[in-house]
């Protein structure tokens, strides 16, 4: 009998890179409920999304129940309703608390500066409903003001003064109880420390302002066991043309990588995480040669997967899979098709508009075959308006995606370029309504 295996918001070409996997014919597996619930929805409660997918785990298996393994790899809320799921059907992973000290921004930073205070930028909690919140910021100009649970850089702002401060706080206290309201249900699970108790999910976080190179160590703790089998970075081109990309493996000095994997294990091990993925995003300064944490993310990464599987052969499905099952992870090692691989954005940083054009099957084919490999997925059709896209950043609209394979680092850059030259969107001006 086939074990059966259920990943919450499974996409269909997810499917393709779940069957790279060693094992793949000896399991089956399950989408547990569907990315426009999981990761699209408008609103949710966390609590109700968690009896879906008690029911719906009960629905698939029938009288006798078995589920042999739960695999997160989106953000929040699935990456804490799988601890939850796991340990409900003894299914090893870390624990609920380990988890929502990466999860919640704020609590992370203080667990954070216990154990790597070297590599934690300043930062002080904000509540956006206080009467006078300015006042609760300890940190200079410039800063970065966001809430402490989010999607991408959603409700992430720059603040240079006073006036911008107030806009921010306005528009926070009008939109963060999307995703505020269900993570205070999440956080109902679990023991908090009364300083957490008082920053909940809808209180913001005030940060130091950091530059440089981001890099990402990607990896595992298995019975106490850390190993990273992966190590990302993303290039910071020169010019105005921005070529926002993911490139395995890093390309950054070996002395920066170590630091970053040592720093991830300090921490790991600091808040108790075992039995789990994990990856982390850290950013470089090469003049001052400063290292700072961003964050901490308590899955593997879906968006690297596709690069797994271009440079070592396999995706790192693998890894959250035989820590599920309670097997020792292991991933293969350049055993791939490329020596490099990179995940591209498509942007569009203009203001917002309805598409009319996007390139067509045959353009696709033709890039595809003009570089061996390329994959690109588009986010959008002829017809939809930008602004309806779901989960964007505060800075450009996100359109699709290219995945390319080249022999360098440099190759993977001219090949990107060449990619978004060729191309081709239209999108027509929103018509704005006047009174």
């Amino acid at each position: 009998m086939k074990r059966r295996i259920f990943i919450p918001a499974l996409e269909e070409q997810q499917r393709a890179e779940l069957a790279t996997l060693r094992h793949a014919e000896e399991f089956d597996f399950y989408s547990l409920l569907t990315v426009e619930r999981l990761v699209e929805s408008e609103s949710f409660s966390f609590d109700a999304l968690l009896e879906e997918a008690r029911q719906e785990l009960k629905k698939t298996t029938g009288p006798d129940g078995s589920v042999d393994a739960i695999i997160a790899h989106w953000d929040f809320p699935t990456s804490v309703l799988v601890p939850i799921l796991c340990r409900e059907h003894n299914i090893p992973a870390p624990s609920l608390e380990s988890v929502l000290k990466c999860e919640h921004k704020y609590w992370s930073r203080v667990e954070q500066r216990k154990a790597i205070p070297e590599f934690v930028p300043d930062f002080c909690s904000v509540d956006p409903f206080a009467a006078d919140p300015l006042s609760q910021v300890t940190l200079d100009y410039p800063f970065w003001l966001k809430p402490v649970k989010a999607f991408s850089s959603q409700l992430g702002f720059k603040i240079e003064n006073a006036e911008q401060f107030q806009a921010a706080i306005e528009e926070t206290r009008e939109k963060i109880r999307h995703f505020g309201d269900p993570f205070n249900e999440a956080l109902a699970h679990a023991e908090l420390p009364p300083e957490i108790q008082k920053a909940d999910g809808n209180t913001c976080i005030a940060e130091q302002i950091i530059s440089g190179v981001q890099g990402a160590p990607e990896g595992t703790v298995f019975r106490g066991e850390f190993n990273v089998h992966g190590l990302f970075d993303q290039p910071k081109d020169e010019g105005e043309a921005l070529y926002d990309r993911l490139e395995y493996p890093s390309n950054m000095p070996e002395h920066v990588q170590r630091r970053m994997i040592d720093a991830s294990k300090r921490f790991l091990k600091h808040i108790g995480y075992d039995n789990g993925c994990f990856n982390a995003e850290f950013m470089w300064n090469e003049e001052t040669d400063e290292l700072w944490l961003v964050e901490f993310n308590t899955r593997i990464s879906q968006s690297h997967s596709e690069m797994f599987i271009m440079v070592d052969g396999m995706s790192n499905h693998e890894v959250a899979l035989d820590i599920a099952l309670g097997e020792r992870p292991s991933m293969p090692y350049r055993q791939g098709q490329v020596t490099v691989a990179a995940k591209c954005m498509i942007p569009h940083e203009h203001e917002d508009g309805i598409v009319t054009r996007v390139p067509s099957q045959q353009e696709l084919d033709d890039l595809c075959e003009r570089f061996p490999g390329t994959k690109v997925r588009l986010d959008i059709e002829p017809g939809m308006k930008l602004s309806d896209l779901p989960n964007q950043d505060s800075f450009s609209y996100h359109i699709g995606t290219i995945y390319l394979g080249g022999r360098s680092h440099e190759e993977i850059k001219e090949r990107y370029q060449a990619c978004l030259e060729a191309l081709h969107f239209e999108f027509d001006p929103v018509v704005r309504k006047t009174a």
